[in-house]
């Protein structure tokens, strides 16, 4: 199943269940509570009314309840340390990292994202996210499946010059990521992508794509991820209860950034920029940069 939160001149935002095109509203206050009621009883109260998507106005999927988001993909990996001149530490191999972002900047399909005064090296990320769906604690990596309803695409929107400093002294990134997170435009469940599955805990054989006004700069897949998302969630929910509507980044795939792409000298993303991250099945994810804000 394929789900989204949707508005149109009448309405304000609520969950549909989307459908050959078309968007179905589904009788629930947002998608946490969907997600709570699970898939078979949110198929049982589709309402008949239905709205071609081309006539909606789609919104970020849900409101995490948290947002951490990992460091997955060795491709980016190794290209992040050898831009700051150094090998990828030891420790990376041993456990799958992630950082704790903000779960109140979210933004949605086509929404404009906001330029930080403090900037000079906005970047864009290519990613893809898990949403819990159930409750959990001390999950092992082979049960993980089970905990994850669907995934969405996130855009981790970087500062690189803040982030650069920031981790410096051992802490972050902070400033140089909490403005700005999108998410979108659909949440497509395991079972909608079965046929995709590769035979690793919560991993798809998955195209991931990024373009800048219109011209690609990233290509990557889902299924070349060094730490699967069992592993992640394995270790993120190491003596610590997962809740349903916690989302988990996986961190950018391979190429999934200017950082990796232009070895971290730019050029930039800059005002009135159009970033589109399309991941097979999920589909489009656009936003365009709005005006340095002070």
């Amino acid at each position: 199943m394929r789900f989204t939160t949707f508005s149109n001149d009448l309405a304000t935002p609520r969950p549909g269940l989307v459908k050959d095109g078309r968007v179905y509203p589904l009788p629930f206050t947002d998608m946490r509570v969907v997600i709570e009621a699970g898939v078979e009883t949110a198929m049982r109260q589709v309402m008949e009314e239905s709205y071609d998507l081309s006539q909606v106005k789609l919104h970020a999927p849900l409101q995490p309840t948290t947002l951490r988001d990992g460091y997955a993909f060795e491709t980016h990996v190794k290209a992040a340390n050898r831009n700051r001149g150094r090998e990828v530490p030891e420790e990376w191999y041993k456990f799958p990292v992630f950082y704790f972002t903000n779960p109140n900047s979210i933004f949605g399909p086509d929404d404009e994202i906001p330029f930080p005064h403090y900037t000079q090296a906005l970047d864009y990320e290519l990613e893809i996210a898990a949403i819990i769906g159930k409750p959990g604690i001390n999950i092992k990596p082979e049960e993980a499946d089970d905990y994850i309803f669907g995934f969405t695409i996130w855009n981790d929107w970087s500062a690189r010059d803040v982030q650069r400093e920031e981790m410096k002294i051992g802490l972050g990134p902070a400033k140089g990521k909490d403005f700005a997170s999108s998410l979108g435009p659909l949440i497509v469940t395991r079972e909608a992508i079965a046929d995709k599955a590769v035979n690793r805990p919560g991993v798809y054989d998955l195209e991931m794509t990024a373009r800048v006004n219109g011209v690609e700069m990233s290509r990557g897949n889902f299924k070349d991820i060094f730490w699967s998302f069992g592993d992640i969630i394995a270790r993120v929910s190491d003596c610590v209860q997962l809740q349903i509507g916690d989302v988990i980044g996986s961190g950018t795939v391979g190429t999934g950034c200017l950082l990796e792409l232009t070895k971290a000298q730019g050029p930039w993303l800059k005002a009135g920029d159009v970033v589109e991250l399309e991941i097979e099945e999920i589909g489009i994810l656009r936003n365009r940069i709005g005006g340095q804000r002070k």
